[in-house]
């Protein structure tokens, strides 16, 4: 038995899917960063395992006016502290800071102006983000700490949340 299916062309009477209306050009590093404030003494003195605390924004910039060409750019900050030494007290020394943005060269090609933002701010940050997690795993782990494994992102909720943030900023309508 053969399959006879045909992919949907306009000679077939079928129409093509669009187009996805992105095109990811090219990733890099645009800013890396770990460091060990207290240096070697931590490693002596660290009992048990650090807190830590991660924060994640994502910016979008046209490169050229004439051309609908962005660079979206990823920026994860993990810091990771001693626990406190007694429950509800001040947390302790740092123990590390890594600090990543990871940035996509991206082309858009003729999107609705209504999806340009969520694509720029939800759907890049969303095919780079493996990279991102994975590098910030590999420094930290290479920094002679367990690696830190990002969760999952919502990066609609992301978004949503600085949207309305922004919204609510005096000034603005």
């Amino acid at each position: 038995m053969s399959d006879t299916t045909q992919p949907p062309t306009p000679e077939n009477g079928q129409s093509a899917p669009p187009a996805l209306p992105l095109a990811i050009n090219l990733q890099y590093i645009k800013d890396l960063s770990f460091e060990v404030p207290a240096g070697a003494e931590i490693f002596a003195t660290l009992r048990t395992n650090p807190q830590i605390s991660v924060n994640i924004d994502v910016q979008a910039n046209r490169l050229e006016q004439e051309q609908p060409v962005f660079e979206v750019v990823l920026t994860v900050k993990a810091e990771a502290s001693e626990a406190p030494q007694q429950e509800g007290g001040p947390a302790g020394r740092p123990v590390f800071i890594a600090e990543l943005s990871y940035a996509a060269i991206a082309t858009l090609n003729n999107p609705p102006a209504e999806l340009i933002e969520p694509i720029l701010l939800v759907e890049v940050p969303r095919l780079i983000f493996p990279y991102v997690r994975n590098i910030l795993s590999e420094v930290t782990r290479d920094g002679g700490f367990p690696p830190v494994v990002l969760q999952p992102i919502d990066f609609v909720a992301l978004w949503q949340a600085k949207r309305n943030s922004f919204d609510q900023t005096p000034g603005h309508a």
